[in-house]
């Protein structure tokens, strides 16, 4: 019974380490929050595997009940299937880049099948019964009250590549950052889109879009689909594609970040 016990105020002091602590002095700096936000390849939806599975001390995920908990695939719930998204291969590469002290929070808010115009205040998405940008919202300002927004991932498209779509699509991005931005009160927080796949030549009227905004739009970057594989149904990235945009999204993270750090 004594060594039970023993093992049991460990695994308690453990799970105090890991888990964010509220503070009178305010947000912990050195925790780093990150919105995931999207639709389904954001989420993500081939089998986790490997790597996927394995959990990191220090990246932690808040959980569908509003709690963090050590992150491992699948990240997202917005759908039945959900699986290997480019999420928990971006934090590793952020938490490899940022040194020891740093611990990443990822805020899951992609919904399925999202158009972008399910994106703005009230916007309802009946595949997932949600409501994509307000809870994207309300879970990113509470996190912020244990940590520090330091950047947005996204990835969408697939619903709006369409010659109707796209040719509003730049606007209706650069509206969507300016809400993100002037409604969490961080009004220069990098921003990073990530193309569509190469695979299915309908996406690239909006990967041409999506390619114009760090033109239109300060503190953003789109990371490319090169090489990148579909799972076998031409529309989401199979697991290994999924972790490769991951890393390209971290990538291109880093530099916004260091860039406005020079600044």
């Amino acid at each position: 019974m004594k060594y039970i016990y023993g093992w049991s105020i460990i695994l308690l002091v453990l799970f105090a380490c890991q888990a964010p602590q509220k503070s009178a002095e305010g947000p912990d700096a050195d925790f780093h929050l990150y919105l995931l936000a999207g639709q389904s390849n954001m989420a993500g939806r081939d089998v986790p595997v490997g790597i996927d599975t394995i959990k990191v001390a220090t990246i932690l995920v808040l959980n569908k009940n509003g709690t963090w908990q050590v992150a491992r695939e699948p990240l997202h719930w917005d759908k039945p299937g959900t699986g290997t998204g480019p999420g928990f291969s971006f934090a590793r590469e952020m938490a490899a880049r940022t040194g020891k002290k740093i611990r990443i929070g990822l805020i899951p808010a992609a919904h399925g099948g999202s158009s972008i115009t399910a994106w703005v205040k009230g916007g309802y998405h009946d595949q997932t019964k949600g409501y994509p940008y307000d809870e994207a919202i309300q879970r990113t300002k509470g996190a912020m009250q244990q940590g520090v927004l330091k950047g947005i991932i996204w990835h969408q498209g697939e619903s709006d590549s369409n010659p109707a779509a796209e040719k509003v699509h730049l606007a209706r991005l650069t509206d969507l950052i300016s809400r993100f931005r002037t409604e969490l009160g961080v009004p220069n927080v990098p921003f990073v889109a990530g193309e569509l796949g190469y695979f299915n030549e309908q996406y690239q009227g909006i990967n041409q879009v999506l390619n114009q905004l760090p033109a239109h739009v300060s503190q953003t970057a789109v990371v490319n689909a090169e090489g990148l594989r579909h799972k076998g149904d031409n529309t989401h990235f199979d697991a290994a594609s999924a972790r490769k945009l991951g890393k390209r999204y971290a990538q291109a993270m880093l530099q916004l970040q260091q860039k406005a750090a020079a600044k």
